[in-house]
Formats: C-alpha cells, structure tokens, sequence
C-alpha cells in the first residue's frame, strides 16, 4: 500500500505514534508518505519506503494568521495525485481531519476515490474539541471520515457521547516497540543519579498542567522522607518553572534532576524503579506504557485510559486525581517490598508484551487498512 501520514511532528504522544507507525509499516514494504509543516521528530534515520513532503504555508501580509489547513488540504492533494496514494491517514481531528477532506473533495472531481482514516488521539476530543468554534468542525470532520479509530474505549466512548456521533469508531491502541523498550540489567546511569543506590522515582511529560507534574514533587516528597531516593522529571513545558520553585521551596533541590527534553528515554527509565502519572487528563498514557515495557510499575490517576493499560495491585497502582497520600503509600509499599515490587516489575513487562506490541498494533492496523480500502 501507498499510504499518507499527516501528524503533528512535535514531542506529543499522537506524532510519536503516528511516526513509529509509519516506519513499522515502511518495514513491512508499505510506501510511506509523511505530510506535515515539519519532519516529523522521531524520524531521525533515512529509511527505505519512507518520504517527507513539507507543508510550506505563505506569509502573506494580507492573512494576520497563517493558513496552515489550507496549505495542508493543498499539499494532501499533490501527494495524493503524484504519488498515487491508496489511503491517507490523519492522526488528531484538528485540523488534520478536516484538510483531508477537503482534499477529498477536490480529488474526487478528478474521480478520485480517497479513502480517509483518522485517529483520535485524545485532546483533539475531550480539550481542542470542546471549544465552541471546533466543536461542529469536529462532529463533521470525524463522521465524513471513511474509517476513524481511536486510542482507548474510553476515548471512543467520549467521542460518542460528546459530539453525539452516529458511526463506528475502531479501538486501536497505542503501542510500544518491547525490542527497543525494554528492561536492561545494571544500567550505567543509575549510578550517576543515585550514587548510593537511592531508589529513583521518574515522570516524563509535556509539563502541562494536565500533567499535575507539582502532584509528581508533592508524592517524592513524602517519599523521600520514608526512603532514600531521587526523582528525575523529564521533559519541558509551561509548569516547569512553577515545578522548579516548588523544588526550591520544599528544600528539595539536590534530589530532583530537571533533564529538560530528552531522546534517551529507555536509558532514563531503565535508571529508574517507579513511574509517576497523575495526570487529571489522560486518554491512553503512552509514557506510562513506555515505562511498563521497561519493567517500571506506575502510579497513575484513575481517569481516562489509564486503566485500560494500568492494572490496580497488578503493574502499578490507581489512585484518585490529586490524592498524593496515597499515591506516596502505594510508592513506599512497592519500594519497600521487594518480592512485591519484581512480581509488579513482570507483570508491567507482560502487559506491555501480550497487549501493546508494535507487531501486533501495526497488524491490526493493516487489517483496518484493507477494510476501509474495499468499502
């Protein structure tokens, strides 16, 4: 198949997926066409079957703001027609969904018959979508669709109820390469973080404040106090001076590490032994499957999707948004219990294998593919 990608390039978990999807499908001998303002951000190798076209949008002194839908839905057009595409796939409604369509349509005067499939990643629904100005825009975009999926039931199902959709919605989840994401014996940066063999309790994310990344410092804290241990947050956005001044504040400083924006993510989470997650927002939570596939237990929030991939008292522990109590006891029982703590650390691992593999998602893929191809 001849297969269009248009994503968001940026660190966010919908560009993540959509890449690592596009290049699983390259390898299966699949022709992969990435559209987007920017290559995409995990493409950092040349790889067969594989290609970038840019969306190049104007700067006109006449447009206050750019048009980047328009200079989507054009670019959509030409690498539809000149690479003679089978399907595109969208991944975020907003405005991906849309452009495509409009693609669509202007195709479709050629005879063109475009097959649309878009992936509903999260924020697109339950935060972007709920703006008054997008909310028809999404309820359009998604029921013009020729397949959409989405990342969790409970995605679909807020979908379905939002935006009072009458069609199928396909539950693909996201997935994690378990040869890549794994756990690795004795890892050299576990030394340099803790130097006398402190446990290390980790969180990565965009520092939004749907992260609740203050919650992660709040949670150490009380950690700390009970057992030696550090705490690395990973990752940049507008919470993190707030997130710096509460470390300050708590006299904390020495035992927090702010890495920043990081490619090496195995190698951090292979450093650690806990994962934290309190978000009060979360549609799948791929960190935190990131972090499963690497042995770590995780300690999330009760919402969204996250228990569709983190099993209560099995590979980590569910608790209630904003209740770092607890969250803290849960961390100090696993940390404090050894036998406890490796029977969670496989049972993270398992999941991840049996239930989020990148062979087995991308298969599903394919197969959804074909579907919406012979309609």
């Amino acid at each position: 198949m001849k297969i269009g990608i248009t994503c968001y390039p940026t660190y966010g978990g919908s560009g993540v997926i959509a890449t690592e999807l596009g290049k699983a499908l390259a390898e299966r001998k699949h022709e992969i066409h990435f559209i987007s303002y920017r290559m995409p951000m995990r493409l950092t190798h040349l790889q067969e079957n594989i290609f970038y076209h840019e969306v190049e949008v104007s700067n006109y002194p006449l447009f206050e703001f750019p048009l980047y839908s328009l200079a989507l839905t054009s670019k959509l057009v030409e690498v539809y027609e000149f690479e003679k595409l089978d399907l595109i796939h969208v991944h975020y409604a907003i405005p991906h969904s849309v452009s495509a369509y409009l693609a669509k349509q202007i195709l479709s005067e050629n005879k063109e018959n475009v097959k649309i499939v878009t992936t509903l990643h999260g924020t697109d629904i339950t935060l972007v979508g709920l703006e008054p100005s997008f909310l028809p825009l999404i309820k359009f975009s998604i029921e013009k669709s020729d397949g959409v999926t989405a990342v969790s039931r409970f995605l679909k199902d807020k979908t379905l109820t939002t935006y009072n959709v009458n069609r199928e919605i396909e539950v693909i989840p996201n997935f994690v390469d378990v040869e890549v994401y794994k756990p690795q014996e004795n890892c050299a940066f576990k030394q340099h973080f803790a130097p006398n063999n402190e446990k290390i309790l980790v969180h990565i994310s965009n520092f939004r404040p749907v992260k609740r990344v203050t919650d992660v410092i709040k949670v150490f804290e009380i950690v700390r106090n009970k057992i030696p241990s550090k705490l690395i947050l990973a990752g940049d956005g507008p919470d993190r001076t707030e997130c710096e001044k509460l470390v300050r504040e708590l006299k904390i400083k020495n035992d927090v590490y702010f890495l920043g924006k990081q490619e090496a993510v195995v190698d951090i989470l292979n450093a650690s032994d806990l994962f934290l997650l309190p978000s009060q927002s979360e549609s799948f939570g791929l960190s935190a499957l990131e972090a499963l596939a690497c042995g770590l237990p995780c300690i999330t929030t009760s919402i969204g999707g996250l228990p569709e991939l983190v099993i209560h008292n099995e590979t980590g522990y569910l608790a209630e948004i904003g209740d770092v109590e607890r969250m803290a006891k849960y961390a100090i029982d696993l940390l404090t219990n050894s036998n406890k703590y490796k029977k969670f650390s496989e049972n993270a691992r398992k999941r991840a294998v049996e239930f989020f593999n990148k062979e087995k998602i991308v298969s599903i893929y394919e197969e959804y593919y074909k579907r919406i191809l012979s309609i």
